[in-house]
């Protein structure tokens, strides 16, 4: 087993027995496992970031109502099937957050869109693997949840076929 099929192996049995899991809990017992794209090596990307030469505070809005700070740190460039896509990476106290709606939203993916955290490595690039791409709490049915939405910036016309799936 890979350490991508034991993250996933992690997340389900979290998402199964632990009480603050976003399943609702009439749900827990006979919940199965989330599900995924297949494994998508043409959407694991080491990437430079574009950094804005002036960081600024933006409130994103969420599907409670609610707004949550971040600042937006720069933009990274990805070719999908060959054409180059762009999206702006966010930044809060909790590190580096890159929310996004793609063409799989609505019907493969929750409509409310995915999330990733990518990291920088030591070459100072930028991270991005979408076959990390999760949903946010607030994609399993609880209404206890703030999601952010992604903001238009971070809206995709191609399908990232890479992630976790819809829930149902």
């Amino acid at each position: 087993m890979g350490i991508l099929d034991a993250m996933r192996q992690d997340k389900d049995f979290f998402f199964k027995t632990d009480p603050d899991s976003p399943i609702p809990i009439e749900e827990r017992e006979s919940f199965k496992g989330l599900r995924y794209f297949p494994y998508n090596d043409d959407l694991c990307f080491a990437l430079d970031l574009d950094k804005f030469l002036w960081e600024t505070e933006v409130m994103i809005p969420t599907n409670a109502g609610e707004e949550a700070a971040y600042v937006r740190h720069g933009r990274i460039r990805f070719p999908v099937n060959g054409v180059e896509q762009t999206l702006t990476v966010f930044r809060s106290e909790h590190g580096l957050f890159l929310p996004f709606i793609d063409a799989t939203c609505g019907t493969d993916c929750y409509e409310g869109g995915r999330y990733l955290e990518p990291d920088i490595d030591v070459t100072g690039k930028i991270l991005v693997d979408f076959n990390l791409a999760y949903n946010p709490f607030c994609a399993y049915g609880g209404a206890d949840w703030s999601c952010p939405v992604p903001p238009t910036e971070n809206r995709l016309s191609v399908r990232i076929t890479a992630g976790e799936m819809k829930y149902k």
